[in-house]
């Protein structure tokens, strides 16, 4: 928007994770305070009841919501539940604190509207977010993202994120299992059917013990890559839909470089942002035909306005997320995308 170009001007002159830790900084201040909280919501929030949507067993106010990566830790989530959210996704979190990937790990390519991050899952433990949540923002859907840890190997992976599961699935109001970010290696091994089926198994399994014993019911979520192909695709919804989960996130970064003319296309990590808009809308399609719509769907790629979040939901998405649209277009986006939509 407008208004906000001075100030990306500003945040765009620093590195680029430097701008994005100041930008939570400021968020984690203004839902601090009550007054600076009622005047985000003043400027930012869009109501509109129309735009309310029902998926998988969770009501939210509105289709657009936060995609993971952008506050991993819950620093800033009662500040970005002020800027017209219907969810937001926490995470990825781990099981215990890691650093992540060595830095420089974000990049910004502007001249395509994306980003390139390596970042690893940076972040300070699964303990220190569940003591956030302990004060949540009301009236907005949260999800939590779970992931691997860095050194944890592939074939304990399943035993991992069920611990995972059990130790976030009362704070959660749904679970998002990424299996698909290309900056922590092996994890997109745990894509492929003889790893999927026994992971979303062991997942199954441990939900249906925690339902016995809480009676809550929590929907499971899983993300994957853009990256796969058609039979891949495939096979990853039939073990999805075989397992008894609830919906797919689509999609996570991608590592195609495809028509970028940025300078810095060439850096390792996964590529967000503008360019990832057709392939993600495409997997939507390709999913909603595959299951005959029977299968929640969230977007995420791409999307950085009301056309863009548009074509995504006629496409068969339930609910869109956004993630680098806010870096190019700021915290306005989510109120512009809303009107366009109503």
């Amino acid at each position: 928007m407008a208004t906000y170009d001075p100030y990306r001007s500003l945040l765009f002159r620093l590195d680029p994770e430097r701008a994005h830790r100041l930008t939570l900084r400021m968020l984690a201040l203004a839902g601090a305070i009550p007054a600076l909280r009622s005047g985000l919501r003043r400027i930012f929030s869009y109501e509109e009841p129309a735009l309310s949507v029902r998926a998988f067993g969770l009501d939210f106010a509105n289709p657009i919501g936060l995609a993971a990566g952008y506050d991993k830790d819950g620093l800033a989530m009662h500040g970005l539940a002020c800027l017209g959210f219907g969810h937001l996704e926490l995470g990825t979190v781990t099981l215990r604190p890691q650093g992540g990937n060595p830095t420089p790990r974000l990049y910004r390519l502007a001249e395509d509207r994306a980003l390139i991050n390596r970042m690893g899952f940076p972040n300070q433990g699964v303990d220190r977010l569940l003591e956030r949540l302990q004060s949540r923002p009301a009236g907005i859907v949260l999800g939590i993202n779970i992931g691997k840890s860095a050194d944890t190997p592939i074939q304990e992976a399943g035993r991992e994120y069920s611990r995972l599961m059990k130790l976030v699935y009362k704070s959660a109001d749904y679970l998002a299992i990424n299996i698909s970010s290309p900056n922590t290696v092996g994890l997109r091994d745990l894509q492929e059917g003889r790893y999927l089926e026994t992971l979303l198994g062991d997942l199954a399994s441990t939900r249906a013990r925690l339902i016995a014993v809480s009676g809550l019911s929590r929907p499971v979520l899983v993300k994957l890559a853009p990256d796969l192909g058609d039979s891949e695709l495939e096979e990853a919804i039939e073990v999805i839909q075989g397992t008894g989960m609830d919906g797919v996130i689509l999609a996570n970064t991608t590592l195609s470089r495809a028509g970028l003319r940025s300078p810095l296309s060439g850096e390792a990590g996964g590529l967000s942002g503008l360019p990832l808009l057709r392939r993600s809308t495409e997997m939507i399609q390709q999913v909603r035909h595959m299951t005959g719509g029977e299968l929640s769907i969230i977007g995420v790629g791409g999307v950085s306005g009301p056309r863009a979040a548009r074509e995504q939901l006629d496409a068969g998405a339930a609910l869109v997320q956004v993630y680098t649209g806010l870096i190019y277009r700021g915290p306005g986006l989510v109120r512009q995308i809303l009107s366009g939509l109503s």
